[in-house]
């Protein structure tokens, strides 16, 4: 191994296509800050026994959020950021989870009607 290379500090970045499960919530935080949550569903492989996985994502960002109203759910979006894990105290003790903190989204297809 050449000891000149130096190994990655690391690279926190994601990049998902998926559909928009149901309408974006917002709401504001302690800040002042608004915070919009959404959930994309992503199909998986077609020998899986699971159909699709379900990713939890937010932003704070303005850009992103009106991207986001521009659609309905159905419709296929692509979305990049960086994957965060939550922390919060609930009723039963520390809980915690994964989610995409979103930099960029934007529609690829809306929805195929049912007509």
């Amino acid at each position: 191994m050449d000891k000149s290379a130096r190994p990655s500090s690391g690279d926190n970045q994601v990049f998902l296509r998926g559909r928009l499960a149901a309408a974006p919530v917002v709401r504001e935080l302690p800040s002042g800050d608004e915070l919009c949550s959404f959930r994309l569903t992503i199909p998986r492989p077609p020998r899986s026994r699971v159909r699709v996985d379900s990713i939890d994502c937010s932003t704070t960002k303005l850009r992103v959020r009106r991207s986001l109203e521009r659609g309905e759910p159905g419709d296929q979006f692509e979305i990049t950021g960086s994957l965060h894990r939550r922390f919060w105290r609930s009723p039963t003790g520390p809980a915690s989870r994964y989610e995409v903190d979103v930099i960029s989204a934007r529609i690829s297809a809306r929805r195929q009607s049912d007509a």
